[in-house]
């Protein structure tokens, strides 16, 4: 309860000094909660939660000092163009552990990549997301079911556990948070980049990513 401003002034002064002390208490009790708090945050550092981290399509370890993550679609030319030219690939061998490269679907461009990015998602079940990822993009403009279900059998996949999942819609809301993602960030064109979480719209040279990395880790 709140001191009544209007009381007597000849109560005041009794009164005053109790409020004194409850506040006082009050005080020394804030204190000892926030340094309890502050000890216990420095034992147990809490990192910020990044979207489909339990189900992210990675390559590099996680601590690395700079994060690439590819906004992308298998039904996307321009994809298609840059993956040929095997940019990642080149970047990953020359930077090693200091790269992280991450997956994200943004399926825009035509009526068969949602589907496809449920496909890779079904891939990445049976730890083979990588192999589909490259067969996808060799395969492509063919993106239809039956391609998928072939495709996932050219790489060894259970046809039967593939099928199933990508029939039932498994991974559809999966694709959908990636694809919601991309668009809050204001991508509307694939492919997308973030690098350390700046944004990089369009396909980027080797040497134009390599200058961003170094620019990156120096500072």
């Amino acid at each position: 309860m709140e001191p009544n401003p209007n009381s007597g002034r000849a109560a005041g002064a009794p009164g005053l000094e109790r409020w004194k002390k409850i506040a006082l208490g009050a005080g020394l009790g804030l204190a000892m909660v926030i340094i309890a708090f502050t000890f216990y945050v420095g034992l147990n550092p809490q990192q910020p939660a990044s979207a489909g981290q339990d189900s992210e399509r990675a390559l590099g370890p996680t601590n690395a000092p700079v994060i690439i993550v590819e906004y992308g679609d298998f039904g996307c030319s321009t994809c298609r163009a840059w993956e040929k030219q095997k940019v990642m690939p080149q970047i990953i061998a020359h930077y090693g552990d200091k790269i992280r490269f991450v997956w994200r679907d943004l399926p825009i461009i035509t009526d068969q990549s949602p589907k496809a990015a449920e496909a890779a998602f079904c891939a990445f079940d049976q730890d083979k997301f990588w192999q589909y990822h490259d067969l996808l993009y060799q395969k492509a403009p063919a993106l239809a079911i039956n391609d998928l279900k072939q495709y996932a059998v050219q790489i060894g996949l259970d046809a039967g556990k593939f099928n199933a999942c990508l029939d039932s819609g498994q991974h559809k809301a999966q694709v959908d948070a990636t694809l919601q993602d991309g668009l809050k960030r204001g991508f509307r064109a694939t492919p997308a980049f973030l690098i350390n979480g700046k944004p990089l719209l369009g396909p980027p040279s080797y040497d134009d990513l390599a200058k961003i990395i170094d620019a990156d880790l120096n500072n």
